[in-house]
């Protein structure tokens, strides 16, 4: 499917200001459910901007929000080098969890309201974005949340003070949720994966749970950790997920 992805929209969110969002949607005429994705720790990379084409091509309007907004200019993205993941992950634990909540709100509001987007949303995220994804999908609005090697929900570890409450909060979660984990990842050990699913499973979750052989950041499409097979394989279940939970 031919896309648009040239498209941005600066949304204000309360208490922060404006937030820059990058679009991709079908070129086509017509209305598609909407995904809120979340990138990791560096922001709206070209892996992340490829991805998001990936997963508008699938048929969704697909918007992708400048998580650290307020710390860096419009545009940012932080290079894959120690610099920028030094830079990246300081950020991560500076930024309040309810600025998150604030933004996700913010983004949501905005992409529902989109003429190409039928009302229907769902989130995707990675890495830190797959915290995100999940958080954003405790907002009633939202039906699907797929979460690929979300890091910190186990540990309760994302945000100023470096204490979530994304743990206690999964009685909230009412979206379909998939999970998606690389058993070599090592953010997020094994232990760490059933603490996870134990909640899931405690509060009676609507979910499934995917583990691979794969290293942390095996989407992205740049770097050692990249598996072609296992994306195809990652964009096929998506592509099952979201047609089945943005239906």
């Amino acid at each position: 499917m031919i896309l648009r992805s040239d498209e941005t929209r600066d949304v204000d969110v309360p208490g922060s200001g404006p937030m820059r969002m990058h679009l991709f949607r079908p070129a086509v005429e017509g209305r598609f459910p909407g995904v809120l994705l979340f990138s990791e720790i560096y922001q709206v990379t070209a892996p992340i901007r490829r991805l998001a084409a990936m997963i508008a091509g699938l048929g969704h309007v697909v918007a992708v929000p400048e998580v650290y907004h307020e710390y860096e200019p419009a545009g940012t993205v932080l290079n894959y080098d120690p610099a920028g993941t030094d830079r990246g992950n300081a950020l991560k634990i500076a930024k309040p969890v309810a600025a998150y909540d604030a933004d996700a709100a913010a983004a949501l509001t905005a992409l529902q309201q989109h003429p190409a987007c039928n009302g229907r949303l769902g989130t995707f995220g990675v890495c830190l974005g797959g915290h995100l994804a999940y958080r954003a999908a405790l907002d009633p609005r939202v039906s699907a949340a797929a979460c690929f090697y979300p890091t910190d929900i186990h540990s309760g570890t994302l945000g100023e003070g470096r204490a979530d409450d994304s743990l206690a909060r999964m009685a909230e979660l009412n979206a379909h949720a998939m999970f998606v984990w690389g058993r070599q990842d090592p953010h997020v050990s094994f232990a760490g994966r059933e603490v996870i699913r134990a909640r899931l499973e405690e509060v009676g979750a609507s979910y499934e749970w995917h583990e691979m052989n794969a290293q942390h950041a095996f989407l992205r499409d740049e770097g050692p950790r990249y598996d072609p097979a296992l994306f195809l394989q990652a964009m096929a279940l998506t592509q099952a997920f979201f047609g089945r939970a943005l239906a």
